[in-house]
């Protein structure tokens, strides 16, 4: 019901996000259309001024009419002669500037319909023609006035209003991108966040009625002499007290660590010496599960900088995990050698492996790879988050390759000293 709901909001979201865009759009392109109706507006008053201007110019209207009987078979633009041509621009020229129409332009007398000269980019909505009349007008010639620039005229008298719009329209679209991937990231937090509150009331549900249940038998046997019974039921309590805070200690180290209010002691470490440490505590359940540990410390350089508690606690978090993980009788491998100016530790095992699409996620913290109903392994899913975190705060990478059922494979890279 969670996913559906904020599925539904995305696409909510996603669906007015793109109307507003299309008015935005559509305002945009309806502003441009103004413009362009202004400007043929603009266009067509200059021609008509400038053409009641001609016809009032007697002299001339002769000769331009004369020019045009002369190139009367012409397909293209007559050729006027220099007065005339100087009539009209300076009557163009004067009428623009009333109008404060300023573009570049040029201008032909020529028979309607004939643009093939007078149109260098091709389009029609470029040329502005009025009739001739009287005397200028023989043979049906048109005043043509031709705006090359015409487009970006239009764009560039939409300035800061277009340049505006587009931006908004990338900075909303950016936002809006932003939020959804913060909620995602939200949703996922809260799912790991829920998962880990299981499973942590899974940890503690087991000791604490272990406890209870030892409690209850001491006072069973208190008024009795039976006190190998009394020591036994003792011993669990202390052994489940133990786990309890081995457990709340986990998770508060890790908050702890990340706000740095761990003390973290950088010192030459011995690498070599430090998995040998790491082994004395983990060495006695590989024996117990009657499995097989094989040592290659083949690096010549293996002395880091690190902390020696946080770093010993890291390789002991690994190779737990590969016991775990690894069935009754595991077959686990730790390797070193060098590689450029970088130690690099290799911890593999033979067990379950896990499944492609987990792969990536099982470093983030609470994130634990699903297994149904079954909960025979423990924890709360902090142990490869702090690991990663230990690794990288002493500038070192850890990376994971995983085969489901034939085993996983961690490795370390540090630089050494």
């Amino acid at each position: 019901m969670k996913l559906n709901r904020t599925w539904l909001f995305v696409t909510i979201s996603s669906i007015a996000l793109l109307t507003v865009l299309v008015i935005q759009v559509n305002w945009i392109f309806q502003t441009a259309k103004i413009k362009e109706e202004l400007f043929n507006e603009k266009a067509n008053m200059v021609l008509s001024k400038t053409t009641d201007a001609l016809r009032s110019d007697k002299e001339t209207c002769m000769k331009i009419g004369a020019c045009a009987e002369r190139d009367g078979t012409s397909e293209s633009a007559i050729k006027l002669g220099k007065n005339e041509v100087h009539k009209i621009d300076s009557l163009l020229t004067h009428f623009m500037r009333f109008y404060n129409f300023h573009i570049d332009y040029t201008f032909a007398v020529a028979k309607p319909g004939c643009l093939t000269t007078l149109n260098e980019s091709g389009s029609a909505n470029y040329v502005y023609y009025k009739p001739l009349e009287g005397e200028a007008g023989k043979n049906d010639f048109e005043l043509k006035l031709i705006f090359p620039e015409k487009k970006h005229y239009i764009l560039a008298e939409m300035g800061s209003l277009f340049i505006t719009s587009v931006i908004l329209i990338l900075v909303v679209i950016i936002m809006f991108w932003q939020t959804i991937l913060s909620l995602m990231k939200e949703k996922k937090i809260s799912e790991h966040t829920a998962d880990f509150l299981n499973n942590m009331t899974h940890e503690f549900k087991t000791p604490l009625t272990n406890i209870a249940l030892a409690g209850k038998m001491i006072l069973k046997y208190s008024g009795t002499k039976d006190g190998d019974k009394i020591k036994h039921y003792s011993g669990i309590i202390l052994e489940e007290n133990e786990k309890l805070r081995l457990q709340v200690e986990q998770v508060l180290s890790m908050t702890a660590l990340e706000r740095g209010e761990i003390p973290f002691r950088i010192t030459e470490l011995d690498f070599h010496g430090l998995i040998y440490d790491a082994l004395k505590c983990i060495g006695i359940q590989i024996e117990n599960k009657q499995g097989n540990l094989r040592l290659n410390l083949e690096a010549g350089r293996f002395v880091v900088m690190g902390d020696r508690t946080h770093l010993t606690s890291a390789m002991c978090n690994l190779i737990d995990n590969a016991v775990k993980y690894s069935g009754d009788k595991p077959e686990l491998s730790i390797q070193t050698s060098n590689i450029g100016q970088n130690l690099v530790v290799v911890v593999s095992d033979q067990g379950i492996g896990i499944e492609r699409e987990y792969q990536k996620k099982v470093f983030d913290k609470y994130f634990r790879v699903p297994t149904g109903d079954v909960h025979d392994v423990k924890g709360f899913g902090l142990g490869l988050a702090y690991v990663k975190k230990i690794f990288e705060m002493v500038g070192g990478t850890i990376e994971l390759y995983s085969d489901k059922g034939k085993g996983t494979t961690f490795t370390i890279t540090i630089p050494y000293v």
